[in-house]
């Protein structure tokens, strides 16, 4: 497996810094990766995860999203809509590349977001989400102290992880208005949750309504003992060994 750096344009202007793993062996397909909410692509979901599906012999891209890690712009600017976007622009950068993306995984906010992403993205036949929220809109846990501050006047800073983002008040109104019940109603690809059933940040009662909002095929399966970040030993690449064995039956052919 390698790593190779890449970089592409957002849906917004600024460039998104990405890693691209690929299998040393032969492609069984391609996938994209979304982190969570402000994790980047060097989160060990994020890139423990994709290193383990390429180990499996599925190439992932994993990038940050606005304003996070390697990519340009100003977070402030982002918004769960553009994450989306930013998804499908991903897809779009392999598929130029003659690397059709089979497979869309993401961890928490990034979870939701791949969901809502799907139907926009033509060669994808299967999604698997980790610890991710049913509504986008459970992201205000994170900042709920000062969500009234942010809309009162606008925006407001905000402390997460050791560093300092502007929160602003279109973050919360996109959050508010996104409704993904519809979107996971329409999927017409394999759905896999995965989720651990003592997850604290994202409760596992979202993972039962993603799974009953969505139609067959659908599978669930319990990470028991992973915790939402699945930083504990081997917890990342337990995940990757069941998404990679779940979704070979999906990927696209790679001549």
């Amino acid at each position: 497996m390698t790593s190779q750096p890449v970089q592409f344009a957002s849906t917004s202007g600024p460039l998104l810094s990405g890693v691209l793993e690929v299998p040393e062996g032969p492609v069984k397909g391609w996938g994209v990766f979304s982190h969570g909410l402000t994790l980047g692509k060097d989160s060990p979901a994020a890139s423990r995860i994709s290193k383990g599906l390429a180990a499996a012999g599925i190439g992932m891209l994993r990038f940050d999203n606005l304003g996070l890690g390697g990519s340009g712009g100003d977070w402030a600017d982002s918004s769960f809509s553009l994450k989306v976007a930013d998804t499908v622009a991903a897809t779009r950068f392999l598929a130029e590349q003659g690397k059709p993306v089979s497979l869309l995984v993401g961890h928490s906010f990034g979870g939701a977001a791949v969901l809502a992403a799907a139907e926009q993205c033509p060669d994808v036949r299967a999604v698997a989400t980790v610890g991710a929220p049913y509504e986008p809109q459970h992201a205000e846990h994170n900042f709920q102290d000062i969500a009234e501050l942010v809309m009162d006047q606008g925006e407001a800073e905000w402390r997460i992880g050791g560093r300092e983002l502007t929160l602003r008040k279109g973050f919360i109104d996109d959050l508010r208005a996104t409704d993904l019940s519809q979107v996971i109603g329409r999927l017409r690809t394999a759905l896999l949750i995965l989720h651990d059933p003592q997850d604290e940040m994202v409760p596992i009662t979202n993972a039962q309504e993603i799974f009953f909002e969505a139609t067959h095929p659908r599978s669930f399966v319990d990470l028991e003992g992973a915790g939402h970040f699945l930083t504990g030993k081997g917890q990342a690449a337990r995940a990757a060994r069941i998404i990679a064995a779940w979704a070979e039956s999906y990927l696209a052919p790679i001549a």
